[in-house]
């Protein structure tokens, strides 16, 4: 099994406290940015960001699973750790002049064979394309939050 990485950036006019704070708030902010890919959302414990639990169905790809993540926070991090895979995405904040830079990546260990060279070679440029609708949608949600 090889891991499995996807990863977008971008520029948000927002300093990075004020990305973190929306990035955070799973209850109310954080289902803005979702895409259409996101079904059954749902926080099952706190909402808030460290110890949060958040659940949900995506589907892309011909693909679809649940997750159940659990959040951690580090500095100008959230990782969440999905509990029944090892899949794990990293939402990454850090300044940039008077707005910061967002790195969304995640990673999981990837299928043998035939099956897992089409998945590292599809599955990225995927869920690039979802993250950076995410990141795009973030930049403008905390924008008119300002």
């Amino acid at each position: 099994m090889a891991k499995v990485v996807a990863r977008a950036s971008g520029a948000v006019e927002a300093p990075p406290e004020r990305v973190l704070a929306f990035l955070r708030d799973y209850r109310e902010a954080r289902p803005r940015i979702l895409t259409s890919n996101y079904t059954a959302y749902r926080v099952e414990e706190g909402g808030d960001g460290a110890g949060t639990v958040i659940t949900y169905n995506f589907k892309a790809g011909g693909r679809e699973r649940d997750y159940r993540l659990r959040v951690q926070e580090s500095d100008g991090a959230l990782e969440e750790r999905d509990e029944l895979s090892s899949f794990v995405s990293t939402w990454t904040v850090s300044a940039s002049g008077a707005g910061s830079d967002v790195t969304l990546e995640s990673s999981w260990d990837g299928a043998g064979g035939i099956g897992g060279f089409f998945e590292r070679t599809f599955a990225p440029r995927s869920l690039g394309r979802i993250y950076r609708e995410m990141l795009a949608r973030l930049a403008a949600a905390v924008s008119v939050s300002s």
